[in-house]
């Protein structure tokens, strides 16, 4: 799932989900992962319908940040009953999760958003996290960043700013409806790509309010598109989630891609309940 504008983009139907078409490539002109971020998982959001049973609704990723913890994006666990996991870098083939068998999946959960989520102005509290019913064990988890990280970053001459790694399960392309059909490549395979900062939100008219951060997404760099919701935001060559990524700008996965920092004194008190 990843948000055009205000238009769910980040959660991507399961319609879509099974959509292919060229061989994938990468998360958007990335790279496989090659087990570089094991803790990072493809997630899909569960609705009761109206006999109580759970239907796989859309897909998003995220990350654990601890045995029981896995943090995603507020519109991702907002309205979902409940979740399934996997980790695996390449879910294609024999590997492809039955996503109607919650007991095959390698963690479920039950999901939270941030108490301040609304999903008529998600930019503004888009963080979630997902408390698994039983722990699942990695080498290493996820960590939270230090409070302001993003506005330091900012102040930073951009020679001189982190570089960020962007890892997810979504869209590795979206091209623009030709009056037939959307092409998409939605091959299920964890990958990632390595942006820049560009600059703080300015697409929602809360420029220096601190709610997200855009980076770049290009053909020679990389970036995310819709699936890649929720998945994080790291500084490269660490465990430190900055953000979790939130929203695009156009329905083709071009320009930029939006960052939901998780570097604010809220956010932080928020999900330190439940990282330890």
């Amino acid at each position: 799932m990843t948000r055009i504008r205000t238009l769910a983009a980040g959660a991507i139907g399961l319609a879509l989900i099974a959509a292919t078409a060229v061989p994938a490539s990468a998360i958007r002109y990335g790279e496989d992962d090659a087990g570089e971020h094991p803790n990072v998982g493809l997630m899909i959001a569960y609705v009761e319908d109206e006999s109580g049973a759970l239907q796989p609704s859309w897909r998003c990723s995220g990350t654990m940040m601890d045995a029981d913890t896995y943090l995603t994006a507020g519109h991702c666990t907002f309205g979902a009953d409940a979740v399934a996991i996997w980790f695996a870098d390449d879910l294609q083939g024999d590997e492809r999760p039955d996503i109607f068998d919650l007991d095959a999946a390698d963690a479920t959960g039950t999901p939270y958003s941030h108490p301040e989520y609304d999903d008529a102005a998600f930019y503004l509290h888009d963080v979630g996290v997902v408390e698994l019913d039983e722990p699942v064990a990695f080498e290493s988890y996820g960590q939270l960043p230090e409070q302001g990280y993003w506005d330091d970053q900012l102040a930073t001459k951009k020679k001189d700013r982190d570089s960020l790694d962007v890892v997810g399960y979504g869209l590795q392309r979206s091209l623009p409806d030709n009056g037939t059909a959307q092409l998409t490549e939605a091959e299920w395979i964890k990958l990632q790509a390595t942006v820049d900062l560009i600059r703080d939100d300015r697409m929602f008219g809360e420029q220096g309010a601190g709610n997200s951060v855009t980076l770049t997404n290009n053909a020679n760099t990389g970036g995310t598109c819709s699936g890649d919701s929720g998945g994080p935001t790291f500084i490269e060559d660490s465990n430190v989630v900055v953000g979790v990524t939130s929203y695009g700008v156009n329905s083709t996965c071009t320009g930029i891609g939006g960052s939901y920092r998780i570097d604010q004194p809220d956010d932080l008190a928020w999900l330190s309940q439940f990282i330890g």
